[in-house]
């Protein structure tokens, strides 16, 4: 949806298996953002301002994971397919150099990426992702089972436009420490929620979930000559820090920053913190 102006201006772009919307601020070395399952470009309103300020063109893309406002009905939805229209985008507007920035399952899709696809790569943050045999995290596991029926995703959404219920454990109380604003948890669940296409997209995604593809990403890890920064939650509640220190000790070049007071959405929680260790580690890692 990207309701927030600032994101900048919203732009679609067509691919071959349907058009992305996205949005594009700032000027200099680009970066791409990789959200997670039932959110948004507006997960990242509060990181971008700091990062164009920084020097950095910041696109934030709805990609098709429940929260976004164009259905894709002849994409491949697995995780896979997902690693592969992500690096169709950068394809597609010829992004070079590009620090990929990702959250929860958007990580999980950059692994994925990043030991596919690295050549438009330059760097990569991943911030409490999904990872190993962590896809989804155990509370998620059956509720995506039961996203698989059909029918299942409009009934799972309904109660939520009670913003009491948003605060259930299900729903966003495991990932956000901090309530969300009405708005912001209303341009997470509305498309979902109002439109079938999208929720039919939604379905075809939790359809593919399988820790086969983390593992298999993950088997290539060594290969992988990145710098990659990994961030995490002292107090997250999906994803404990043994899974942070395994990514730091299989991926060559990472390096492991912590952060307080977040559960797994830093970019709701901490936004300001995570924008700064971001800007910290690309002029770090900045290209000769």
């Amino acid at each position: 949806m990207g309701i927030s102006t600032a994101l900048g201006p919203a732009h679609e772009i067509a691919l071959s298996s349907g058009h992305i919307r996205y949005h594009d601020t700032g000027i200099g070395s680009p970066i791409v953002f990789v959200h997670g399952l039932l959110v948004n470009a507006d997960l990242w309103r509060e990181v971008v301002p700091g990062l164009a300020a920084a020097g950095h063109r910041c696109l934030t893309p709805d990609w098709p994971l429940g929260a976004h406002s164009i259905p894709l009905p002849d994409a491949d939805l697995t995780p896979t397919g997902l690693a592969d229209l992500i690096a169709e985008f950068l394809d597609a507007l010829d992004l070079t150099d590009v620090t990929v920035v990702a959250n929860d399952t958007g990580g999980a899709l950059t692994q994925i990426l990043m030991t596919r696809h690295p050549e438009r790569i330059g760097r990569v943050v991943l911030a409490a992702v999904d990872c190993y045999e962590t896809f989804p995290p155990r509370p998620f596991t059956a509720l995506l089972k039961v996203a698989k029926l059909p029918g299942a995703i409009a009934g799972l959404l309904a109660p939520l436009r009670w913003r009491f219920l948003q605060r259930l454990p299900l729903a966003f109380g495991l990932v956000t420490k901090h309530h969300l604003p009405t708005e912001i948890a209303e341009s997470y669940l509305r498309p979902a929620q109002r439109s079938a296409a999208i929720r039919a997209d939604l379905r075809r995604f939790a359809a593919g979930v399988d820790i086969r593809y983390t593992m298999a990403a993950a088997e290539r890890f060594a290969e992988v000559d990145l710098p990659v920064l990994v961030i995490w939650s002292t107090e997250d509640k999906l994803f404990p820090m043994t899974l942070a220190q395994r990514l730091v000790a299989d991926l060559p070049r990472a390096s492991l920053r912590t952060v307080d007071d977040s559960y797994t959405f830093v970019p709701e929680d901490q936004p300001e913190l995570l924008a700064e260790l971001i800007v910290e580690f690309t002029r770090l890692h900045a290209a000769p």
